[in-house]
Formats: structure tokens, sequence, C-alpha cells
């Protein structure tokens, strides 16, 4: 465990903001990290580096969780439990879990980021969130240097919410999360999105956890930018949930608009969809723009600093809530 001086974390963010860390250090194990604790406290933690835009340089001490391995606590006819820890890949492990046919977040193919930032903003797809599977959280408490674990249920799982994101904030580094998947009688849910369309058109009828799996994988490289290729962070907003009343209104005004009910009252409505209607879609401000695909995703076509990013960001929400008086809720963690 060696502390390094003045390092890029271009190669950090899946945005690929060239920022400096002062000071970064990577961390393989809880015991390190737990003896990291005991000097320093003040940490900035780095994971997968999908889920944040960095606009400026990081003086506090930079903390690279690649703490890896999977394991499986144990098994039996119709369940397999495992404790996978947070620096490995997310995509990644659900492959490996469709590799040995554990079903329950086939859906989830293809999120960026890794394991150890998944509960923190319950990270979900087409009709699928990661909540449904967990059975712990588990991380260190930064004031004791204690290792703690939380149940699905003290996680206050919301949509793309949780207490890792509220009360918690900054007081807990997650350091692996257990997981509870079928081995057997799969509950497939293809209804979302154009999974069943995808299917179909491969002639695919009775699909296996690898079909919806490889089917998501072909909708979201169809849709969504590879990091890889052009800086992103995938979602940049969350879809807004408004009430039946003020959905009713705005479909007067906008008879095409989307919707999804959640409850008896509420209608969610899509950002993407209201971000094209206000003309963002496909734009370009310097090296900052709206993916051409994808209106939900923001993009780095290059040398975009994370502030001109945000600055695009802001305008969005400005120029959607003129439009439809629906306020935009930014999904990806701002560090200014």
């Amino acid at each position: 465990m060696t502390i390094q001086q003045n390092i890029s974390l271009k190669n950090y963010n899946t945005f690929g903001i060239s920022v400096n860390a002062k000071r970064f250090v990577a961390v393989t194990s809880v015991y390190e990290l737990q003896q990291l604790l005991k000097v320093e406290k003040d940490l900035f933690l780095l994971s997968g580096g999908s889920n944040m835009l960095l606009t400026k340089n990081i003086e506090k001490l930079v903390v690279h969780l690649d703490i890896k391995g999977i394991s499986i606590d144990r098994e039996d006819a119709n369940f397999a439990y495992l404790t996978v820890n947070a620096g490995e890949d997310w995509h990644e492990f659900v492959l490996y879990c469709i590799s040995q046919n554990y079903g329950g977040i086939e859906n989830l193919s293809l999120i960026p980021g890794n394991v150890g930032t998944c509960p923190i903003q319950n990270i979900g797809a087409y009709g699928v969130e990661v909540k449904d599977t967990i059975t712990k959280v588990e991380g260190l408490d930064i004031e004791t240097e204690q290792l703690m674990s939380f149940s699905n249920e003290a996680c206050n799982f919301g949509y793309r919410n949780s207490i890792f994101k509220n009360s918690h904030k900054g007081k807990i580094i997650l350091t692996s999360v257990g997981f509870k998947l079928t081995k057997k009688d799969h509950k497939l849910n293809t209804t979302y999105g154009a999974i069943e369309t995808e299917l179909t058109s491969k002639n695919i009828q009775k699909p296996s956890l690898k079909d919806v799996s490889d089917a998501v994988i072909a909708i979201r490289k169809s849709k969504l930018p590879d990091p890889k290729e052009i800086g992103n962070s995938g979602s940049f907003f969350k879809n807004p949930v408004i009430s039946e009343t003020q959905f009713l209104e705005l479909q007067k005004e906008f008879p095409k608009i989307p919707s999804y009910k959640i409850s008896d009252t509420e209608i969610k409505v899509p950002a993407g969809w209201l971000i094209e209607q206000s003309g963002f879609k496909g734009k370009r401000f310097g090296d900052a723009g709206v993916h051409e695909k994808q209106a939900l995703v923001l993009v780095n076509y290059g040398n975009a600093s994370g502030e001109e990013i945000y600055q695009l960001a802001q305008k969005i929400q400005k120029t959607v809530f003129n439009k439809f008086g629906i306020s935009l809720e930014i999904e990806v963690n701002i560090i200014q």
C-alpha cells in the first residue's frame, strides 16, 4: 500500500475527466483499509468511477477500492448465497452468475461500475432493481474502523436510493455485498423495454438467463455509448415521478408523452423523452454534449471539463422545467 503523488484520475472515471489527485492510494483488502483509517479519515473514495462527475482536482487522499473476490457462502436446491467484494466489476460479476446459472441480475447486464457501488444508488434497469437480490451490505465505519453489516431492510432501498446516499453518506465505506440468487425456476423479466422484441427478432421463445442478458446487452449497446469510446456515466438524470393530476394536465398539451404507472396516484415520465422534446438530443456544446441516440446520457467527446458538463446539465434542467414544469434530479454524484 503505497501513497502516490499527483496522479491523473482520467482513467479512473468513466467520463474521462482529466483532474488530478494530490495523493492517491489503492487498497486491496479490508485490513489495509482499516490500517489506513487509523491514520487518516478524511478520504475521497473511488471505486469504478462510473457514477460521478469530477469538476476539480481532489485535495483529499484518493482511495481506490480494489478489493476483489467472489465467495459462495452456501447453497440449497433453490438458491445460491454469495458474498462479492466491492472491487469486482459489476458486469463481469453478472456474466459469472449467468455462467453458473444463478438468476436474478441478468437484466442488469452491462451497467458500468463496481459491485461496491451498486447498493448505494440501488442500480436498476429493464424492470429489475439490485435490491431484489441483495441480502446484506458490509462496510467499515470510518470513525470506529469496525466492520458493520446491514440487512436488506436496514439499507432502506428506494428508487436509485439507499441510506448510503443519505444518513450514512460519508460515514461507511462499503466493502462487500451479499446476494441471494436463484438456481432454478428463474423468474425472468422480459416485459420491460425492448427485451421481448429483441428475443422475438432472434426467434427465442423460451429464453435462458444468457438469452435475456444478451438481449439487454444488445439493446444497451444500440442506445448507449461505451465509456471506453466516449466518456459518459450512463443515465445522468433520474426518471421523474409526478402526480397523476400533473400528468393528466401535461397530457392535454403533450398527447404523446410516455408514462409508466407507479401507483394509483403517481406516474413515472422518461427523462430522456423530456430532454429530447426540449431540443437537446444529439446537441454538442464544445466537447460536452447529449448523446445522439439517448438523450438521458451526457457525454464527453474528448476534452470537456467536468464543470462544462455540469453547466450543460443545469441548462437542461432549466429548459425542461420551463417547458414541462418538471424538475429533473441528477442521478450522477457531482464532485465540486
